[in-house]
């Protein structure tokens, strides 16, 4: 059946600090060079300054709000989340819904803050603050869920994502360059998605579902995704055992597919992601029941 060789958690996580640490500048002279912040992005119902407001809040500035040095009394700015977010029985993608929106509200239009500057220092700030820091660090997520926790690896490749991913929404409104390479690709995917997965798994139609997707990203990295009546979990370097789905793609293609900027069928079209196993056809449920905000 075959597998790969395990990773070793710290090693991963100091790349993505290093991914994340060379994506910024890029992110800050993308951020600088945008020539109209009110032309329309790659995110349907966002500006380009949508796009960046976006980033500002909801990114650097929430991330940033809730890492600490352990044991200590240094604390990046706090931030009352409970007044920004819904009731803690909402779903996942209200929660993230109403961060979105409260991130437009924060900084959307403010000609007074340059998004450049606010990224360069925040991003430097979380890297500063988290350096030593093991990877399975836990820090509270309250957007996530009442309660909810992940661990310092996870939010340090959601930053790395964010920023891949919402670069190439500006990108995509104003023309200007940006590339996603494998290897930062492969990085988010292998330190986040395991965790935002099954955070992100719509319930509801999870309901009496059972599949095994065997995720097969090019370069190495493998995920054992298992749906189970309402309940999904996704393990790195599994066990062998018995697939009903194989999904094989190329990294930076299954991330844009994940986060709706590739539509499947493209992806499959261009040779970039295929599927296999017993029963292939369920490659397309994967994504149907992971839920977008």
């Amino acid at each position: 059946m075959g597998t790969v060789p395990g990773f070793d958690p710290v090693i991963e996580h100091d790349k993505t600090r290093a991914a994340l640490r060379a994506v910024v500048p890029r992110l800050v002279r993308l951020l600088r060079d945008v020539p109209d912040p009110d032309a329309s992005s790659g995110v349907p119902v966002w500006t380009v300054g949508d796009v960046g407001a976006h980033l500002l809040a909801a990114v650097y500035l929430a991330y940033c709000s809730i890492v600490s040095v352990e044991e200590s009394v240094e604390t990046v700015e706090s931030v009352e989340w409970d007044s920004v977010l819904p009731p803690g029985d909402a779903s996942f993608t209200e929660r993230i819904a109403a961060m979105n929106a409260k991130s437009i509200e924060l900084f959307g239009g403010d000609e007074h803050v340059r998004p450049g500057d606010f990224i360069a220092e925040r991003g430097e700030t979380f890297l500063r603050v988290t350096e030593g820091l093991a990877p399975d660090t836990c820090v509270s997520a309250p957007w996530y869920g009442e309660g909810a926790t992940i661990t310092l690896a996870t939010v340090t490749g959601l930053m790395l994502s964010e920023s891949l991913v919402h670069g190439l929404d500006i990108a995509r409104g104003t023309g200007l360059p940006w590339r996603i390479g494998p290897d930062e690709a492969r990085l988010v995917l292998g330190q986040s998605m395991p965790t935002m997965m099954a955070l992100a798994l719509d319930t509801a139609k999870a309901q009496g579902v059972s599949i095994a997707f065997d995720l097969r990203i090019k370069g190495g990295l493998r995920l054992a995704v298992v749906v189970e009546d309402g309940t999904m979990t996704v393990t790195r370097d599994a066990p062998p055992r018995t697939y009903d789905c194989t999904i094989t793609a190329e990294p930076a293609t299954f991330l844009l597919v994940s986060f709706r900027r590739t539509p499947i069928w493209k992806a499959i079209a261009r040779g970039r992601m295929r599927a296999g196993g017993r029963r292939p056809w369920l490659a397309m449920r994967l994504g149907e029941l992971v839920a977008s905000p």
